[in-house]
């Protein structure tokens, strides 16, 4: 059942003057408003024990990529999590798509978020507590710099590991993160641009944000366990098959990276990135892999592909 008003998409107010919608708008609390002015109550589930999912789309010069793809993950996660979405899958594509109309964005990163929600004075229990759904659209940015991503990464394996996958189930989109924020201070600190989480088993698992995948011998290699099936994950098997590149999914040793032909990673925000050393150490003479840049020019062709794009009516 919805919680939503009979029209999910309130009647348009006046601008104010001091807000610049481009900067990004939220739907919240049944209604939509400035990004910045979107908040949520510290007693939120959500915030107190990371109790939520999201998920994140793309839209590129004015067409979701891979839409769909998205809101499945999202309603399977919220199912998974047993949190009580109060919006029809309908619902949110509405909301979403008014989100962005109401920006302005031609580029933008849209995030569709339920949190466990308050509950009731006095309880502790998940199930007094109401989900709360908000959504909205953002300015895009790539997950790593794109001064970066031209020259290639430099990627650290941090020393410590992921999140055991049995604990937390990384293929639901969550904001478990202390292990990725204490990765990614270890390789600044290293003088690295990422960093890549092995498992307790010493086999890398993701970065923060991005999958992994190892190409050797004109084949592509991705984790097999320990991570986030990303949509571009998903999205790279369909181009290498039509690139006739050879995927598998399997067991990453992290001593197999700095013996790699290519190692490149994948995210929604950010596409196909190459990775050009490994803890400091050059890959392919320091430049982005044939396959790599193979993949990724189809990659950005397919974002003109209808097939693979779902147009916002502006």
């Amino acid at each position: 059942m919805s919680a939503l008003n009979e029209s999910p998409i309130p009647v348009p107010e006046a601008p104010r003057p001091d807000i610049d919608p481009a900067e990004g708008i939220a739907f919240i609390d049944g209604d939509y408003r400035p990004l910045r002015e979107a908040k949520i109550s510290v007693l939120d589930f959500g915030f107190t024990r990371s109790d939520c999912t999201f998920d994140t789309l793309k839209v590129w010069d004015g067409k979701y990529f891979c839409r769909d793809l998205h809101l499945d993950r999202f309603l399977t996660s919220c199912e998974t999590l047993r949190l009580d979405l109060p919006v029809t899958r309908k619902e949110l594509i509405e909301i979403q798509d008014e989100c962005v109309r109401r920006s302005g964005l031609r580029r933008a990163l849209v995030k569709p978020i339920c949190t466990r929600g308050v509950a009731v004075p006095g309880s502790r229990d998940p199930r007094d507590a109401t989900p709360n759904f908000f959504a909205y659209a953002q300015p895009y940015s790539d997950t790593i710099k794109k001064e970066v991503q031209d020259r290639g990464l430099n990627m650290i394996v941090a020393s410590a590991p992921r999140i055991s996958p049995d604990a937390v189930d990384p293929k639901i989109k969550n904001y478990n993160r202390l292990d990725f924020v204490a990765g990614l201070f270890e390789a600044f600190d290293r003088g690295g641009d990422n960093v890549l989480m092995p498992d307790e088993d010493g086999n890398i698992t993701e970065g923060p944000g991005f999958n992994v995948f190892v190409v050797r011998d004109g084949e592509a290699v991705t984790p097999h366990r320990g991570m986030l099936e990303g949509i571009t994950r998903t999205v790279t098997f369909k181009l290498c098959e039509e690139l006739q590149i050879k995927t598998h999914v399997a067991p990453v040793p992290t001593a197999d990276l700095k013996g790699a032909d290519e190692v490149f990673i994948t995210s929604t925000a950010g596409g196909i990135m190459p990775v050009t050393a490994i803890d400091g150490e050059p890959l392919n003479g320091g430049q982005p892999g044939p396959k790599t840049e193979q993949i990724r020019d189809l990659y950005w062709a397919k974002h003109d592909d209808p097939e693979w794009t779902t147009s916002i009516d502006y």
